[in-house]
């Protein structure tokens, strides 16, 4: 009988780390391994590390220190550091972090069953070598499609051919050449939790080159996922339970030009709401320059495609757009905003946004507040601007003093705290749809998400549980339910029975 191994997976950063680690524990579960929840009960912890910002950096150091400490009290033997700051930082993170048993990057995904075994066996893998991955494919967003097999682009996983009994329809109108080539293929991933939410990657990397990003360096150039493994990965995540799907990448709006179709991701997003047992799906991380009429009819007209609408703005006074090699400004983003509201008045709208950028001056803030308050945004996250490895704008001067820019970032974050409280008010009176994900003790309520509330960023909705009883409530179900008051950017919904739970 072969010797049982055990891994952990713990993962820091964003949704499309959690898809990683999906693909990694697929990968690892095909090869024998035994995937366990907690770091103390896994032979080897394999941190999958987020590199974008200083603080997701320093949360994912601790997290290696943290599962280091496993060595001395218990099952733990090794540690393994796996994701966007191992692969940005590679033996620079191993010398600094001689904790870390192993640094492995992209490269090493293929094999990581074999990596690991190594490492458990006492012997020494190389710690991943940086270089600068947008080098690695042809410019040419087509000629770069056909050379991506070459390239480790994680979660978009190597397919399997599926059973002949499994379903073989694909999206409809494709471009000529896209369709599989044997039949439908089921991902190469298991899933680490039971929610009936998760994330499915519609592409890697990302071909914009905002001066404050490092993103593309280590990430790559932008590649889409071909839409019959997009759509057959969301055909087996319904099988598993999930009830909505969120498609992630760098860069959304830019699906499908390396594909021949910039407009791939309006004739995909039909297809993909018609997947029995999927109730909801989600599209995440837009550009605004990007955003096109087509695109914006098809999220606000199609059943179950919610109307919400994650748009990276980062910031509205021109002069600092233009530093950030974006574009844009304060009136076309509210036009673009408006436009979307007409089509959809209960539209979900976030953004994120840096303060203190080089150069930025008191008019350029007065700009931005102007925007934030007039925006009507249901979340907003925002960061004081600091400077990246690599990355243009750190070369640049007149940087702001550091208490300048905590100053900005306190008011800022004040004044978006109240604004989304007053977001959430004026919501007091609709009728939403909920995805129930748990039931909390403490609120002594059911939780769940609206179609204006992504995953972990946006809110939530608490359903007192005697407005839902006798409905049977559990995750994964939907219902409608009515927002009577709120909590900061959290609504409180109680349920119409008239309208039952699905």
């Amino acid at each position: 009988m072969p010797e049982r191994r055990t891994v952990a997976l713990v993962t820091l950063g964003c949704a499309r780390n959690e898809v990683d680690s999906e693909e990694l524990a697929g990968r690892l579960a095909a090869d024998g391994w035994e995937l366990v929840e907690n770091a103390e009960d896994a032979d080897v912890a394999v941190v999958n590390t987020c590199g974008f910002v200083e603080a997701a950096k320093k949360d994912s150091v601790d997290a290696l220190l943290e599962a280091n400490d496993l060595k001395d009290h218990g099952r733990t033997q090794a540690v393994v550091a796996v994701g966007c700051m191992a692969e940005r930082y590679g033996k620079e993170l191993a010398d600094a972090l001689p904790e870390a048993d192993g640094v492995l990057g992209f490269d090493d995904y293929a094999d990581i069953s074999g990596r690991l075994q190594t490492i458990l066996s006492g012997g020494n893998v190389e710690a991943h070598a940086p270089r600068d991955r947008r080098k690695l494919l042809p410019l040419s967003p087509v000629e770069r499609q056909q050379a991506a097999a070459s390239v480790a682009l994680p979660g978009h996983g190597d397919a399997a051919v599926t059973p002949a009994e499994a379903p073989e329809d694909v999206p409809a109108d494709l471009p000529e050449g896209l369709a599989p080539a044997s039949g439908p293929r089921a991902p190469l991933r298991r899933r680490l939790d039971t929610s009936p939410v998760a994330s499915v990657k519609l592409a890697s990397g990302c071909d914009r080159r905002c001066s404050f990003c490092a993103i593309p360096s280590f990430r790559g150039s932008f590649v889409s996922r071909r839409p019959s493994d997009v759509l057959n990965e969301t055909r087996w995540l319904a099988e598993q339970g999930v009830k909505e799907v969120m498609l992630v990448s760098e860069n959304n709006t830019s699906y499908g030009k390396d594909l021949g179709d910039i407009r791939l991701l309006e004739s995909l997003l039909p297809d993909l709401a018609a997947v029995d047992g999927i109730e909801r799906v989600r599209v995440s991380y837009l550009q605004p320059a990007e955003m096109r009429p087509g695109l914006i009819d098809v999220l606000t007209s199609t059943d179950k495609v919610v109307p919400y609408f994650d748009l990276s703005f980062q910031h509205s006074a021109p002069d600092v757009l233009r530093a950030m090699r974006r574009f844009g400004d304060t009136d076309r983003f509210l036009e673009l905003l408006e436009t979307i509201r007409t089509k959809a008045p209960t539209a979900g709208a976030r953004s994120n946004f840096i303060v203190g950028f080089p150069g930025e001056t008191d008019a350029d803030f007065a700009e931005l507040e102007r925007f934030v308050t007039h925006a009507r945004l249901d979340a907003i996250g925002v960061f004081g601007y600091s400077d990246e490895d690599g990355t243009e704008a750190a070369t640049y001067e007149h940087k702001l003093p550091q208490d300048v820019v905590d100053e900005r970032l306190a008011h800022l974050s004040r004044l978006a705290e109240e604004l989304t409280a007053q977001r959430a008010e004026e919501r007091i009176g609709e009728t939403l749809e909920v995805l129930v994900e748990s039931f909390d003790e403490d609120e002594d309520g059911w939780i769940g998400r609206a179609a204006h509330q992504a995953p972990e960023t946006d809110g939530q909705v608490i359903v007192p549980a005697d407005s839902a009883e006798g409905l049977g409530l559990a995750p994964g179900r939907m219902v409608s339910a009515k927002v009577v008051d709120t909590e900061g950017v959290d609504l409180v919904a109680e349920c119409l029975f008239e309208e039952a739970g699905r």
